[in-house]
């Protein structure tokens, strides 16, 4: 199956807007042709002051020319402008439809995969990859175009009016696009590649770092009692001082030669002018000055938009990498567990498809029977509690809830039959009630508050800024909600 281009995949997300990406482009074209017209005029402005010196009242045309330059460099900056809320209209849709698409995906996975990939290294794939193609798609795409129309009608502009200062001028731009091509290659898209995995992998354990400072205060550890979270900085800055070395003198001998164009347009002027200085040779040398600036801006652009392709093609593999995720499987005919005994056969799972982490486990809890997995870290106790709440599934053997495999029953009957608290607790920013109340959204009040009493929450309660009535009214109010069924 052939690959398809970025372009076609991120237009893929686009739907109907993709035509306002497409216009971007066109009004991007025309704005770089417009932007080219007040050269013109400037030469003809140079032409006529050159002409009629030293009787500078004898030019009658110089308003006319100036208005002329200001009227169309207002024109393509207004076009531009169009382009630019075309394209950023269909970026954002681009970028929230990733952003929707890879949540859902998210959302079908075993639970488990947000833990064994990393929450931080999750987060950067749904918000940030999108967000690397919004500006690629919103900027970038236009200004390529623009980058493209620009140097065919500098092209024009500089062979018409004199091709020897036109050949000339562009000497720098080849040198400039060849030293580019070493700074843009595939090495170089390894290497952003790399850069984004350390990022991913500091933004990741600072999530892990953050999440673990009550442990740092509760007993006193430093920082670097984090040693995944001091290493990740500590490889990031290894990577970007080699990365930046890598690349200075690439870009020194780059900056050189696209600033270089006045070196040799005035080495040409030199060798042009030993027959005598016309007014023609010298109207079209101070056109070259003042427009080849044109090229290298238009240089620096291309060069930009590389790196951003490179930064958008590794942004959109991470985001395959989570849609070719494997979502849990769902039953078309699902099935009720006859009661809540809990039963492993022959159960193995791998982490790492090198190392089991559980090995040929078969057990029985009865229903009602109360029972401990005990046991040292790592030795697969969290793992089989994972595997009863289906956080993900066995590579080999069943595990059956009141004789019913849990493949086999839909996923609200089996969150409805397994509950289970997380040793890091996490809480929504709303009130307890609404806390307590996901378990169960249509959950009545006398329930919630029931739970937190069987919980022992009434203490908390108590002292929390979020309970409005004294713990005595709370108490007659639970006997009075269990009464009348509130």
């Amino acid at each position: 199956m052939k690959k398809q281009s970025n372009l076609k995949r991120l237009m893929s997300y686009a739907g109907g807007h993709k035509y306002l990406t497409y216009a971007s482009w066109i009004l991007s074209v025309i704005s770089a042709l417009l932007a080219l017209v007040p050269f013109i005029c400037i030469w003809q402005i140079i032409r006529e002051v050159l002409n009629t010196a030293p009787n500078f009242s004898e030019a009658q045309n110089l308003m006319r020319y100036g208005w002329s330059a200001v009227l169309f460099a207002a024109v393509s900056m207004i076009v531009y402008i169009g382009g630019l809320m075309c394209s950023h209209i269909s970026a954002f849709r681009i970028a929230a439809n990733m952003r929707r698409d890879c949540m859902g995906h998210i959302a079908r996975l075993p639970i488990g995969t947000a833990e064994s990939i990393g929450s931080g290294k999750l987060r950067k794939i749904v918000t940030d990859s999108s967000a690397a193609t919004e500006t690629y798609l919103a900027h970038r795409l236009p200004d390529k175009a623009g980058a493209i129309a620009t140097p065919i009608g500098l092209l024009a502009l500089l062979f018409i009016f004199d091709w020897r200062l036109g050949i000339l001028s562009l000497i720098p731009v080849i040198l400039g696009f060849v030293i580019m091509t070493k700074m843009t290659g595939s090495r170089m898209e390894q290497k952003m590649k790399e850069y984004q995995n350390a990022l991913a992998d500091m933004s990741n354990e600072a999530v892990e770092y953050v999440r673990g400072v009550p442990v740092v205060k509760t007993f006193g550890q430093t920082v670097f009692s984090f040693k995944r979270f001091k290493g990740s900085i500590d490889n990031y800055e290894k990577w970007v001082i080699a990365y930046t070395k890598d690349l200075r003198m690439p870009m020194m001998f780059y900056t050189t030669a696209i600033n270089a164009v006045f070196a040799f347009l005035i080495a040409g002027g030199i060798i042009l002018t030993h027959g005598g200085v016309t007014n023609e040779l010298l109207l079209n040398l101070l056109f070259y000055v003042i427009i080849t600036p044109v090229i290298s801006t238009t240089l620096t652009k291309i060069m930009f938009m590389s790196e951003d392709g490179m930064i958008v093609n590794d942004a959109i593999q991470r985001v395959d990498s989570v849609l070719n995720m494997k979502p849990l499987t769902e039953t078309i005919s699902p099935k009720m567990p006859r009661d809540n005994s809990v039963v492993l056969e022959n159960v193995i799972y791998s982490y790492d498809g090198v190392r089991d982490a559980i090995h040929n486990v078969s057990l029985t809890i009865k229903a009602g029977q109360l029972a401990a997995f005990v046991g040292p870290s790592g030795g697969g106790k969290s793992t089989m509690a994972n595997l009863i709440s289906r956080f993900f599934d066995p590579k080999f053997g069943r595990v059956l809830i009141g004789g019913v495999d849990i493949k086999d029953m839909k996923k609200e009957d089996l969150m409805n039959t397994v509950s289970f608290v997380f040793q890091n607790s996490k809480l929504i920013k709303a009130s307890i009630f609404e806390n307590v109340r996901l378990a169960k959204p249509n959950a009545p009040k006398y329930e919630v508050i029931l739970a937190l009493k069987s919980a022992r929450c009434e203490d908390i309660i108590k002292n929390c800024r979020m309970a409005l009535t004294p713990l005595s009214v709370q108490k007659a109010y639970i006997c009075r909600a269990v009464n009348n069924k509130e």
